[in-house]
């Protein structure tokens, strides 16, 4: 299917996510802080990152601003993900340039239609 980059610091998400993703056939590739994202994104070039907004390092709220000013990889969509979801969070990481939003705890199937639809 498509090679998803998930940037998650917390190990019982990544473990998951990683593992879901992989039973539906995407290939699956993982990092541990926005900075590992960021460099990751460059040498991987995923079709979809899933970015969690509290990382060490280098929060997603930034992360997610860099890919999308970067050359190559501003065309790459970005789910957000948080498990803070406040008023005003969705708006924030679409203003970030994240292209969709999700919350945790994850419902799998609601995050799989997110991504089957941004992938296309």
């Amino acid at each position: 299917m498509a090679k998803i980059l998930l940037v998650e610091d917390n190990e019982m998400n990544r473990d998951m996510l990683s593992r879901r993703l992989a039973r539906r056939g995407h290939e699956v590739v993982v990092a541990v802080d926005g900075e590992q994202g960021l460099a990751m994104a460059e040498a991987q070039t995923p079709a979809l990152i899933l970015m969690d907004m509290s990382l060490p390092v280098l929060d997603g709220w930034e992360a997610t601003r860099r890919l999308k000013q970067g050359p190559a990889t501003r065309a790459i969509p970005i789910i957000a993900l948080t498990a803070h979801a406040m008023a005003g969070d969705r708006e924030k990481a679409l203003a970030a340039g994240a292209d969709d939003f999700d919350t945790k705890p994850v419902d799998f199937e609601r995050l799989l239609a997110k991504i089957l639809a941004l992938l296309g």
